[in-house]
């Protein structure tokens, strides 16, 4: 039994993964933005998978100080977080930056997994085999550090694209500075059926349980262990090549140095 915090979880890819993990009996921490979303979806995952241990914490992954007060409660409530599947992300938002003038899309899909991940370190760290599931996206897209920085308007699908391959970058640089720790950046499938892609696009091309059965696979199987520092494309269904800028240490160290300024580590 594995303890897994798995972020945006009272909707889509996040929630059916909380759920397919629950059910075979891992204890779940389920994060949301609305309390009572949170709560109801707590309930609803306790009453089907017949599984008590599932807790959750609510947290605006757009205000970085939200993010420090959950990291604070989680490493108080814990002792030890084995997976961390940074699934939370956003692509249209009605707002266009958060409290700190970053674009949503950075802040949601590339800092707040960031800040989170080193925040929790030492409590992941306790697990005997921690591991870290980054989701990403097929779409990917050189990342423009004027636009990190909230200083260029680009467009949302732009914005997404960049911030998606932003935290693959991340999570290869990651995997190197903690080789005890298995990280892994994962398309979990394009246009699969969830509320993030019908607001974006209107249609889907795979149903959300696509997503989530290699998102639960790379969470848990023994077989990924050694597959750290590698990106699973599901649209192809195997570890494949990420954007050529995730393998660019030059890109990789300037994008960590902004980053770094940006959230004054």
């Amino acid at each position: 039994m594995k303890t897994i915090l798995i972020t945006g979880s009272t909707d889509g890819v996040g929630k059916l993964s909380a759920l397919k993990l629950a059910n075979d009996g891992h204890q779940i921490i389920v994060h949301g933005r609305n309390s009572e979303k949170l709560e109801n979806t707590i309930s609803e995952i306790k009453a089907q998978a017949s599984n008590d241990k599932v807790s959750g914490f609510v947290s605006d992954l757009s205000d970085f100080d939200s993010i420090k007060k959950m990291i604070a409660e989680l490493s108080n409530e814990l002792a030890s977080i084995d997976v961390l599947i940074n699934n939370a992300g956003v692509f249209k938002s009605s707002i266009k930056q958060n409290q700190d003038t970053l674009d949503m899309r950075f802040a949601v899909n590339y800092f707040a997994p960031y800040l989170l991940t080193n925040g929790l370190l030492s409590v992941l760290k306790n697990s005997a085999s921690p591991r870290i599931i980054n989701l990403s996206s097929a779409a990917q897209s050189s990342v423009s550090m004027e636009a990190l920085r909230g200083n260029e308007t680009i467009s949302s699908q732009e914005a997404y694209a960049q911030s998606k391959l932003a935290l693959t970058m991340w999570s290869f640089y990651f995997a190197k500075a903690f080789p005890e720790i298995t990280t892994i950046a994962v398309n979990p499938g394009s246009l699969l059926n969830t509320k993030m892609v019908q607001e974006a696009y209107g249609k889907f091309w795979s149903s959300a349980d696509k997503g989530a059965d290699i998102v639960c696979e790379l969470a848990v199987s023994e077989k990924h262990i050694e597959n750290s520092g590698k990106y699973f494309d599901n649209d192809k269904g195997i570890f494949s090549n990420a954007h050529n800028d995730a393998y660019n240490q030059e890109k990789i160290n300037q994008l960590l140095l902004e980053t770094n300024k940006i959230l004054n580590f």
